[in-house]
């Protein structure tokens, strides 16, 4: 069990509600008061920062191949479609993620956001993509993805 500030985060099951795919990789992420504007929903900035903290167990678990990318990886681009509204009370939230695009030295990871406990069928609050790219810190220059990095990444690549 996780404590209220941390993701807790699951490879998406087969169960009603969830992705019929082992390519997805799911998250729930709970919402902070802190998270809402004045207009009693999440606050656009806010997102982002829920759409990383839904990243990081995925990719950043010291048990992972991509551990190592925790050392080093930069966000190259990012595009976020709010679709709909979401409250504090949707939380925790359903981060659903794959991985859009593989190259060799970065990735594009796509999101859907729902609130919690909706339907796959209920079309996401906020889609998303995010390029990150592979970085070693002391030489300050992008890398490219080790064997291991490709393939664990490579599991969740959706054709």
């Amino acid at each position: 069990m996780t404590s209220a500030g941390e993701p807790h985060a699951t490879p998406a099951s087969r169960e009603e509600g969830t992705p019929a795919t082992d390519t997805t990789y799911r998250a729930f992420v709970p919402v902070r008061w802190s998270d809402m504007d004045v207009f009693q929903h999440i606050n656009h900035a806010r997102m982002v920062t829920l759409l990383e903290e839904a990243r990081i167990p995925w990719l950043l678990t010291p048990d992972r191949p991509t551990a190592a990318l925790g050392a080093g990886a930069v966000v190259v681009d990012m595009h976020v479609r709010y679709r709909g509204q979401l409250r504090h009370s949707d939380g925790p939230l359903t981060v659903d993620m794959w991985v859009d695009r593989l190259r060799s030295a970065d990735w594009t990871i796509g999101y859907e956001v729902r609130a919690r406990d909706a339907n796959i069928a209920t079309p996401p609050a906020v889609t998303a993509t995010i390029q990150l790219a592979a970085f070693d810190i002391d030489t300050q220059r992008l890398r490219r993805l080790t064997a291991a990095e490709r393939d664990y990444l490579q599991h969740y690549v959706r054709s």
